[in-house]
């Protein structure tokens, strides 16, 4: 048979699509096939084993339910940690797009809990309304610090943060004029980048200011000082999602920059002690805070999720005795709502007071020690959009840190990833393929559109109750609903709070 005389064979495209259909269908069975014998012989998942193969649906189902929550289920004001009226606010406010709202508002005003700010017959005119007033905290230091900037970013450390979060919050921060805390995680050159104000943050383990024992180093301490950028300095005696345990920071987000920065083993989860090994009572933490301001000639704070809180009079009492030059230039005080990347769950749903109660108790015990003028206070947890940061200053509060708002602002979809070093936004994950949706430039203006929004609708809340300015709001300027649905003015709730 010559060459010539070969049949001819022809595969037709209908085919070609046959033989790919069985062969997929083939290897789908072979992988249900494999998957049936790995299921029934292993000993870990019950469920597993006692339905092969479809057991499995159970486990991807609960994984995706963390997503499709927030998209499908659950209603505008009713998820946790925030809801999605509250995420929402923040993603306007850092676009610059409207905040205004059409037909009512979705908020159940009769439930308990909820804040009613009382506005006056004659509101304040947008002619007569000032600019919040400045501030000056740590008037016996060398180097006080004056800010009229009363929303600003809480205590992020870069590690738990990406290098790309870091510049755009440092340089949102910087257009926006407000002050970024550090963390606990130390001083990296990103927070430096961006010119913003700086508030360095001791944590337990003392990262960036520790001595090759892991004690406090004076001269790490006046290298630091020594940026004129960072203007104050915050001991971290607890956080409000774990108070009693220190910072962790998982094993696989301990580069060789971090680890650098730090003063610590590079690959090793960083897990700070629970508290400061060398702070035993409250005149070991006086004797630290006149220490740390000596040494770096700057205002030195504390920062606190209160739980115990007899402790205040002790601490107010020796300040008295000293003399109020000794005494904490602020307080921090976090909230027990407060959020982490990493804190065990007993932690963060069961321990400590939440800030609708601890920060009242603080300004009232300032006042009763005649301390409220010398000891400025910071309300810290959960304070994301205007309404809470007016709450906080109706109560007595005179600056407020947010932390997961400004996350918010960089693009956060409460995806629940902060622990995993697989954050989908890049924000806390050193995954390069992941940060590179992060774009340090166009983040930081959407930053500074936050802090501009959320400051000019605080104003608007003031102006409503008849003041010019933020700081010029009283307790007596908004309600609190009660179990009865009916609401009391806050400064006749709060009156009745005692340590």
């Amino acid at each position: 048979m010559t060459l010539n005389e070969l049949p001819d064979i022809v595969i037709t495209g209908i085919e070609i699509m046959s033989i790919l259909f069985i062969f997929v269908v083939g290897l789908v069975i072979l992988v249900i096939a494999i998957t049936y014998v790995i299921d029934v012989t292993q000993k870990e998942h019950a469920i597993k084993r006692n339905y092969p193969v479809i057991g499995r649906f159970r486990y991807f189902f609960e994984r995706l339910g963390e997503f499709f929550r927030q998209y499908f289920f659950a209603m505008d004001r009713e998820e946790l940690p925030f809801n999605r009226a509250q995420r929402n606010w923040v993603y306007r406010a850092a676009k610059d797009r409207s905040r205004t709202v059409a037909f009512g508002s979705t908020r159940d005003i009769r439930s308990p809990g909820t804040v009613l700010f009382v506005n006056c017959p004659f509101p304040t005119l947008e002619v007569d309304a000032v600019e919040a007033s400045e501030i000056t905290i740590g008037p016996y230091c060398k180097q006080p610090y004056t800010t009229n900037s009363f929303f600003n970013i809480s205590a992020m450390s870069f590690g738990a943060l990406s290098k790309p979060a870091v510049l755009a919050l440092s340089r949102g921060a910087y257009k926006a004029g407000c002050w970024m805390n550090t963390g606990e995680g130390g001083l990296s050159p990103y927070h430096l980048e961006g010119g913003a104000d700086l508030v360095f943050q001791i944590g337990t383990a003392k990262y960036g200011v520790r001595d090759i024992t892991g004690k406090l180093d004076d001269t790490k301490l006046k290298e630091v000082a020594a940026h004129t950028q960072v203007k104050m300095f915050e001991i971290k005696l607890s956080q409000g999602a774990k108070p009693g345990k220190g910072g962790i920071l998982p094993a696989e987000k301990v580069t060789e920059e971090i680890a650098k920065i730090r003063g610590i083993k590079q690959g090793e989860a960083s897990i700070s002690p629970n508290r400061h090994t060398d702070i035993d009572s409250t005149e070991d933490l006086l004797d630290m805070v006149c220490r740390i301001r000596r040494v770096t000639g700057k205002p030195v704070g504390f920062k606190a999720v209160l739980g115990l809180s007899g402790w205040l009079d002790t601490l107010f009492e020796c300040i008295k005795k000293r003399g109020i030059e000794c005494a904490p230039d602020f307080i921090t005080i976090d909230s027990a709502d407060g959020g982490t990347g990493a804190a065990p769950m007993s932690l963060m749903d069961d321990v400590g007071m939440p800030l609708r109660e601890s920060l009242a108790l603080v300004v009232n015990k300032l006042k009763e020690f005649g301390l409220r003028e010398r000891i400025k206070v910071i309300a810290s947890g959960k304070l994301v959009t205007p309404t809470e940061v007016a709450w906080a200053l109706c109560v007595g509060a005179d600056f407020v840190n947010s932390a997961r708002g400004f996350m918010f602002s960089l693009g956060c979809i409460q995806a629940l990833q902060c622990n995993k070093n697989t954050c989908p936004t890049g924000i806390t994950t050193h995954d390069k393929n992941l940060q590179k949706g992060l774009d340090p430039d166009s983040k930081s203006v959407r930053v500074q559109q936050y802090v501009n929004n959320l400051v000019k609708e605080v104003g608007t809340i003031a102006h409503s109750c008849g003041v010019k300015e933020p700081h010029g709001l009283q307790r007596f300027h908004a309600r609190i609903v009660l179990e009865n649905g009916l609401s009391v003015p806050l400064d006749e709730l709060y009156s009745k709070i005692k340590v």
